[in-house]
């Protein structure tokens, strides 16, 4: 069910994992909703009978709303009327992704609208899953965070397909590294004892982030620009824009996450990497929220969206 339909065609799943605390692969990038069944699916009794009642209701109003769409004329497996521009954000990146919103929105509002995806590794594959079903135009991929987490095991990867589609689709791609100082994991003591000595920050009780080192972040730029040169269908259509002052909120100077020595080996996999390759390394001198990189990647977005 999860991959034989489209978001936002409705599906439910009632089943007892869906209070396991592990839900997650059942429904990966998708709209599923689970329902907690309760008591077992083993055979019928009361409780049961009226937990399906309810799934059924569910479904049955969700089809009804899905019907009255199609009848309004919304193709709901095709491309939005208004052209898509998919974004990913972070809490740290915030500011810029909310920056360029503000922009892309302001200039483009009668023909685009943007889409903004939380980097949480489902968030990055909904949104390679959405170019692929042609529902996105363009990207403005700010946020590259869960390559991160994909390269030192953290618990928000987007796999190995991460920056991928948009790539292959041949559609306008400005690709940042928004937050790729972070490797995020649960709770502290969930952090693996590898990493125990390492540069923690305390997000929330459920979550801890971990700071990439210089060798974790010369080989996520070296999948970042990899992955770019052997997808891009299209690489004039492609832009790697630098933020060289820092690239979350923590990581700029005096954050908690600072280390000019790891950024750099960030930056320089990623020049060395698409060096004669056609795909432009743009660098600013300003950190990733900063007003100024926000206004840079949107213009950025826009010329290339302008090309034929």
């Amino acid at each position: 069910m999860r991959n034989a339909v489209p978001i936002s065609f409705p599906k439910v799943i009632v089943s007892t994992m869906a209070a396991s605390g592990n839900a997650g692969p059942y429904f990966g990038e998708t709209d599923i909703t689970m329902m907690y069944s309760v008591v077992d699916i083993a055979g019928t009794n009361s409780i049961l009978k009226g937990i399906l009642d309810n799934a059924a209701g569910a479904i049955a109003g969700s089809a009804q709303a899905y019907w009255g769409r199609c009848q309004g004329g919304e193709q709901v497996s095709d491309a939005p009327r208004k052209k898509g521009i998919g974004i990913t954000m972070f809490g740290i990146t915030t500011p810029c992704v909310e920056m360029v919103r503000e922009i892309l929105e302001r200039d483009c509002k009668e023909s685009y609208e943007t889409y903004v995806f939380h980097a949480t590794g489902a968030g990055g594959k909904a949104m390679e899953r959405l170019i692929r079903e042609r529902r996105i135009d363009a990207v403005l991929d700010i946020t590259t965070t869960e390559v991160a987490d994909y390269i030192c095991g953290g618990v928000l990867s987007a796999g190995p397909e991460r920056l991928s589609a948009a790539a292959e689709m041949g559609i306008p791609q400005i690709v940042s590294v928004g937050a790729c100082d972070c490797v995020n994991f649960g709770p502290r003591d969930s952090v693996p004892e590898k990493f125990r000595a390492r540069v923690l920050v305390q997000h929330n009780p459920d979550i801890t982030l971990m700071r990439s080192n210089a060798d974790e972040c010369a080989e996520i730029g070296t999948f970042i620009a990899g992955k770019l040169k052997a997808k891009a269908k299209r690489r004039e259509l492609v832009k790697v824009c630098l933020p060289m002052r820092g690239t979350s909120m923590l990581a700029v100077e005096g954050g908690e996450f600072f280390d000019s020595e790891a950024d750099q080996r960030l930056f320089e996999a990623i020049k060395h990497e698409l060096d004669g390759t056609g795909i432009d390394v743009l660098q600013k001198d300003s950190a990733v929220n900063d007003k100024k990189f926000a206004e840079f990647l949107a213009d950025q977005l826009l010329q290339v969206m302008s090309k034929p």
